[in-house]
């Protein structure tokens, strides 16, 4: 068995499962963080639809959907941390990025809203 022929053929699942894996220990690295960034006043932000919201939500939290996120800007001091949730943390990692590209310094992906409940 060659291995850059293994490589090549199983490129794509192998950058897959890199990219859960970072996804998830990124997660636990921002859970880990959550005593330290409510003490220093976090905004919680919960990037999901106002219907999956109003079907659970984790207490503190701020619904702005992530379509309305870029308009929403406004609500959310740069001066404070910032921590973003969603269902699966696609959309709070797409939240992040455009929150970085307009300035905001610490933002944080926790991934999954559920994670903010323990």
């Amino acid at each position: 068995m060659n291995i850059a022929n293994t490589f090549e053929q199983y490129w794509p699942f192998l950058a897959l499962v890199l990219w859960f894996g970072y996804k998830a220990w990124n997660s636990r690295r921002v859970v880990a963080m959550l005593p330290e960034l409510k003490k220093n006043g976090a905004l919680f932000i919960d990037v999901r639809s106002a219907g999956e919201f109003a079907s659970g939500s984790a207490p503190g939290t701020v619904n702005i959907p992530l379509p309305e996120l870029g308009s929403r800007l406004g609500e959310i001091p740069k001066s404070s941390p910032v921590v973003v949730c969603c269902a699966s943390g696609t959309r709070s990692g797409m939240a992040k990025l455009l929150l970085k590209k307009n300035g905001y310094q610490n933002v944080h992906n926790v991934g999954t809203w559920g994670k903010l409940l323990g």
